[in-house]
């Protein structure tokens, strides 16, 4: 299985308007278990402490392979969530790893 975690931190300078958007990355995100087949898991959160240094919103999901990885990222529910966050991002950090 693959772990995907990606963590964002939002272009937004005012903290109310960042908080809200990570809100609606997350509810984005989450909506995709039971939409995308390849998902296994999906957690999403929005950052609950120390907004000044953390990333403001996370995305866990797990999938089955590298194959399912590449399925989800072009699956068109995954590109609509896509869009919305990249229309909010600043910065992108990820890693893909086996569990």
């Amino acid at each position: 299985m693959i772990r995907h975690v990606v963590s964002w931190k939002l272009a937004a300078e005012d903290a109310a308007e960042r908080a809200e958007q990570a809100a609606e990355v997350a509810r984005r995100l989450n909506a995709l278990m039971g939409v995308v087949p390849e998902l296994r898991a999906v957690s999403a959160g929005a950052n609950v402490a120390h907004p000044d240094v953390n990333w403001d919103v996370t995305l866990v999901a797990d999938v089955d392979s590298l194959e399912a990885l590449e399925a989800y990222q072009v699956h068109p529910a995954h590109k609509e969530a896509g869009a919305y966050i990249k229309s909010v991002v600043a910065s992108r950090v990820a890693v893909d790893f086996e569990v």
